[in-house]
C-alpha cells in the first residue's frame, strides 16, 4: 500500500510523481531545481502562464515528454508557505486524490519533501497525506445497476521523504486508519433505515468486537426492562423493531479506572413519532444514528491501535416509529437514573435515548463523558453546517475535547448551560424534567436535559445534526455522510491526560 523511500530518482519510471508547489519567489531549488532543468528550464514560463497552478487547493498536471522517468507531473497548488496549515495540506491531498482517481492510475509517487513548512514536519505531511486518500476517494455502493467491469483503484502510493522509515510507516499507518474508521461511520450513515436496523447496528458492533478483541453486551428489550431503562424503551413502544443497548469496552490500562466513556445516539430512523415530522423533514432521517458511527468509527481506530486508555462505547438504538403503543405527548415516564420525564415532544426522542445510556455509561464506570448525537436542528440555526454545537459541565474536560476537534479539522463552538437553562428543563409540574421547554434555546435545551443525567461526572455534549452531512462533494469526501467526530473521538482517546 505505502512504500517509503529517502531520494527521489527523477528517472525512476512512473506514472506520476507528486510535487508540492508553493506560491513564492523563488520556485527552483533542491528538487524543484532538478525537475525545471530536466524540463528546459521552462518550469517559471509554466507557472507565469497559469499551466501550473501556485494558487492553494489547486492540481495541475503536466506531461513530461519522455524527459523525466514520470509520464506526468501532478502538481499540487499549496498557496503561501506561512499560510498552510495541516488541514490545508490535508485538503490539498484530498483534492490530488480525486485527480488520481478520476485518471484511473492505481499508483502514484509523492514527493513528500516539498510540501513541508516550518510548521509542519514530515511526520505530520505522512499522517494527513494518508488520512486523505481514503477519505477523497470515498465512495458509497449503493444499490444502482452496475456493469460487472471492475473500476481500477489507486493501489500503491510511493512516498519519497527523509526521516526514520518506521517512523513514516508508521505515520502513514495511523493516517491511513483513521480515513478508513471514517469510512466506516460514513457507510453506516448512508445506509437506509430498512438495511440497519437495531438489530443490524448491534450485530455490526459484535463483528467490531470480535474482531478487536473488546468486551461486548448486548442489552435486549427484557434487560432494559429488568433494570429500569423507562426512557430508552418508551422510544421503542411504537416499533416492531425491538431496541438494543449496545456495549464495547476496550482495557487498555491494567485497572479499571480513568474510564472514557463515549455514548452515541443511535435511532436508526426517526418519523417524530405522534409529533409527527413534516414529508419534507421526514426525509434524510436514516441518519439519525450518526452520533453512533461516530462512536463505533472511533472504536474501530481504537481496535486497530491500542491505545493504553480505558473506553466504553454505549449506543441506545431503536426507530422512532407509530402506532397504537406509541409514546404521546404528555405521557409521564421513568428512565434508568429513577428521574421522572414529561414528554412534551415525541420528536425529541435522541436525549430520552441517551438518558438511560449516559447513566448506563456511569453504570460500566465511566468517569469521563462525551455524547455524540444529531440531536437538534436548533444547533443547525445557531451554528450552521459546519461547526458542532458543544455543552459541557466541565471546562477542563471540554478542553481536551477541543483541542482534539482543532487536531482533527473538525471544529465546534461551545454554547453556554446558565441555572436559567437547567431550571427550563426541570420546569414540569408533573415530572422531574420535561424533554421539550421549548423552541427558544432549543439546542441548549437538549443538551442541558443530557446534562441532567451526567451529574457531576465530566461531560461533552456534540450536537453533530449540522456536521454529520455535506450537501455537496468536498475536497475529503462526496455529498452525504461525514463521519464527522470518528477522528476526533479517537485523538481524544489517545492524548488523554487524567485530571
Amino acid at each position: 500500500m505505502f512504500t517509503v523511500k529517502n531520494n527521489v530518482d527523477l528517472q525512476q519510471k512512473t506514472e506520476i510523481l507528486v510535487v508540492g508547489i508553493f506560491n513564492q519567489n523563488q520556485q527552483t531549488q533542491g528538487l524543484m531545481a532538478e525537475i525545471d532543468e530536466a524540463l528546459g528550464h521552462e518550469l517559471l514560463t509554466f507557472i507565469k502562464e497559469g499551466d501550473i497552478a501556485v494558487k492553494a487547493k489547486q492540481v495541475s498536471k503536466l506531461h513530461t515528454f519522455g524527459k523525466l522517468g514520470a509520464k506526468r507531473l501532478f502538481f499540487v497548488g499549496l498557496g503561501k508557505k506561512e499560510k498552510l496549515t495541516e488541514q490545508d495540506l490535508k485538503e490539498s491531498f484530498g483534492l490530488l486524490f480525486k485527480a488520481v482517481q478520476q485518471a484511473k492510475l492505481q499508483e502514484v509517487s509523492i514527493a513528500l519533501e516539498t510540501f513541508l513548512t516550518d510548521n509542519l514536519d514530515t511526520y505530520d505531511a505522512a499522517h494527513a497525506l494518508s488520512e486523505a486518500w481514503p477519505l477523497a476517494t470515498y465512495k458509497f455502493e449503493d444499490y444502482k445497476k452496475k456493469s460487472n467491469e471492475p473500476e481500477k483503484q489507486l493501489e500503491h502510493v510511493i512516498v519519497y521523504a527523509d526521516g526514520d522509515e518506521k517512523e513514516l510507516q508508521a505515520a502513514l499507518t495511523v493516517g491511513y486508519t483513521y480515513g478508513k474508521a471514517t469510512n466506516s461511520a460514513r457507510t453506516l450513515v448512508n445506509l437506509p433505515g430498512n438495511m440497519l436496523t437495531a438489530t443490524d447496528l448491534a450485530n455490526y458492533a459484535a463483528e467490531l468486537a470480535e474482531r478487536y478483541h473488546f468486551e461486548l453486551e448486548i442489552l435486549e428489550k427484557e434487560d432494559m426492562e429488568k433494570l429500569g431503562m423507562g426512557a430508552l424503551l418508551a422510544v421503542n413502544k411504537g416499533s416492531v423493531e425491538p431496541p438494543k443497548m449496545i456495549v464495547l469496552k476496550h482495557q487498555g490500562k491494567e485497572q479499571w479506572d480513568d474510564v472514557i466513556g463515549l455514548v452515541g445516539k443511535g435511532i436508526t430512523f426517526d418519523t417524530g413519532g405522534y409529533s409527527l415530522k413534516p414529508k419534507d423533514g421526514i426525509v434524510g432521517m436514516k441518519t439519525d444514528m450518526a452520533g453512533a458511527a461516530s462512536v463505533l468509527g472511533a472504536m474501530e481506530i481504537i481496535g486497530e491501535l491500542k491505545p493504553e486508555q480505558n473506553v466504553v462505547a454505549v449506543i441506545p438504538s431503536t426507530d422512532n416509529m407509530i402506532n397504537g403503543e406509541a409514546l404521546k405527548p404528555d405521557d409521564v415516564i421513568t428512565s434508568m437514573s429513577g428521574k421522572t420525564i414529561e414528554v412534551l415532544n415525541t420528536d425529541a426522542e435522541g436525549r430520552l435515548a441517551l438518558a438511560d445510556a449516559v447513566t448506563y455509561a456511569k453504570h460500566h464506570g465511566a468517569n469521563y463523558l462525551v455524547d455524540v448525537a444529531t440531536l437538534t436542528g436548533g444547533v443547525i440555526i445557531a451554528l450552521g453546517m459546519h461547526t458542532t454545537g458543544a455543552m459541557t459541565n466541565n471546562e477542563e474536560w471540554f478542553e481536551q475535547v477541543r483541542e482534539a476537534s482543532m487536531e482533527e479539522g473538525e471544529p465546534m463552538w461551545q454554547l453556554p448551560i446558565f441555572e436559567k437553562d437547567k431550571e427550563r428543563v426541570r420546569g414540569s409540574k408533573v415530572a422531574d424534567l420535561n424533554n421539550s421547554p421549548g423552541r427558544e434555546g432549543h439546542a441548549i435545551m437538549g443538551g442541558a436535559f443530557i446534562g441532567e443525567f451526567a451529574e457531576d461526572t465530566p461531560w461533552v455534549h456534540l450536537d453533530i445534526a449540522g456536521t454529520s452531512e455535506a450537501k455537496a462533494n468536498h475536497a475529503l469526501g462526496p455529498e452525504g455522510a461525514t463521519g464527522v467526530m470518528v477522528r476526533t473521538l479517537a485523538t481524544l482517546v489517545e492524548r488523554f491526560e487524567a485530571k
